[in-house]
């Protein structure tokens, strides 16, 4: 773009203010979980900002919200720009958020200034990300990309024991409603907080993805003996939270032993019988493995479950591993990370190439379109917290990096 893009530093913010307002809890956190009454009111007022931006704004069968505005070139598909509307219990103000705020500026700014594109731009506030409410994640994007259906929600139900079916149809969306799978969006971008401290420790202000990581979580069992606590000599046990400990410590040491870039986490542990002066007899702990090769999940996973087996005979312990998360890695599209590469290094921004730890929506459409995802730092990377932050110059250099790539990809 030839002309400088000015936007006041303090607008973005003032943005986020605005919709954290939606669900603000007590502590400064937020809480909007799909389709309660805060989401309801958060996808109203959205709405109501995308009217006044010019755009046209429409929701699909499932609550998705889009600010359409038309390309001069009707037959060309659409540029998808935004992010997710909801939140995990009292968390940060930016997640999710931002990027939506980010695309709608971003695309409001260029319809000032230049008018309407040759490709159609298409901010979306995506319905839910982090299955905070419903034991399903990624049901906006996963919807519109035809990875769910309605069957794959109709047999759940929230902490309170109202179906998802029925929230859906409260909240002005019945399940018989129209589809959201759509076959016309010819790419979409994403703008998003980086949820850790990477950026920020390297003083850099924006992140390029090239990979989203592959996740398997899993629930793994060790079934062994309860006695008592002081008359079972320890050559005599059949102890499953020793036998667990020994599991959970060679997993956790041979993560780092395989690749730098593995991550592995067990962060839930359930105890029978859970009394002080009894043996266990029955251990529960959960498995979280991360990396943005899937060969390399799979070679980790063989390996210490082949160990986890031997241990566990040789202690005539049970064992029961069950796998309740297989996402796969997915690569962001090589042309789009080297046209965010040409625009950040035009303007003098300083940037890396990462690769994300967390799930995002840009993992569900990576494989449906080409697909690109930038991070702005976080403030001593916290994040799914009140205590999340981004400062307000960050923000405003994601949105300026968005305004740029949009003009280079619809004008």
């Amino acid at each position: 773009m030839k002309t400088t893009i000015n936007m006041e530093t303090a607008e973005v913010a003032k943005w986020v203010e605005w919709l954290a307002d939606f669900g603000r809890t007590a502590n400064d956190g937020v809480t909007r979980l799909l389709y309660d009454d805060v989401w309801q009111a958060a996808q109203s007022a959205l709405k109501t900002k995308m009217d006044e931006c010019g755009l046209r704004t429409y929701f699909d069968g499932v609550g998705n919200l889009f600010g359409r505005l038309p390309g001069t070139e009707e037959q060309e598909k659409a540029i998808l720009t935004g992010s997710h509307i909801d939140t995990v219990v009292d968390g940060g103000k930016y997640d999710g958020a931002y990027g939506i705020i980010a695309s709608l500026l971003a695309v409001h700014y260029l319809y000032q200034q230049h008018g309407l594109p040759k490709k159609t731009i298409e901010v979306v506030s995506l319905c839910e990300e982090e299955g905070s409410r419903f034991p399903l994640a990624f049901w906006g994007s996963g919807s519109i990309t035809g990875k769910f259906n309605m069957e794959d929600s109709a047999d759940l139900c929230d902490a309170n024991s109202i179906p998802f079916h029925e929230a859906m149809k409260q909240a002005g969306f019945p399940p018989a409603g129209k589809s959201a799978v759509r076959d016309d969006i010819a790419s979409f971008i994403e703008v998003h907080i980086e949820q850790g401290a990477v950026l920020e420790k390297e003083k850099q202000s924006v992140g390029i993805a090239t990979h989203i990581v592959g996740q398997r979580r899993f629930n793994i069992k060790v079934s062994g003996e309860s006695n008592h606590a002081g008359t079972t000599p320890m050559s005599y046990r059949k102890d499953s939270m020793h036998i667990a400990s020994e599991l959970i410590a060679y997993a956790l040491n041979r993560a780092s032993k395989v690749d730098d870039s593995l991550v592995a986490t067990v962060g839930k542990l359930t105890v029978s019988p859970n009394v002080p002066n009894v043996i266990p007899n029955e251990v529960i702990f959960t498995l979280d493995v991360r990396h943005h090769e899937e060969s390399t999940l799979a070679q980790y996973c063989r390996t210490i479950f082949a160990y986890f087996e031997e241990f566990c005979a040789k202690k005539d312990a049970g064992l029961e591993i069950e796998q309740w998360v297989d996402v796969k890695p997915v690569q962001m599209d090589q042309e789009l990370i080297g046209l965010s590469d040409a625009i950040l290094k035009d303007m003098s921004i300083p940037y890396r190439k990462m690769i994300s730890g967390a799930g995002h929506d840009s993992q569900m459409f990576g494989t449906y379109c080409p697909t690109a995802l930038f991070f702005v730092p976080s403030k001593n990377g916290i994040s799914h917290s009140p205590l999340e932050y981004t400062e307000a110059e960050d923000l405003k250099n994601g949105v300026i990096v968005l305004i740029e790539m949009l003009y280079r990809m619809a004008y």
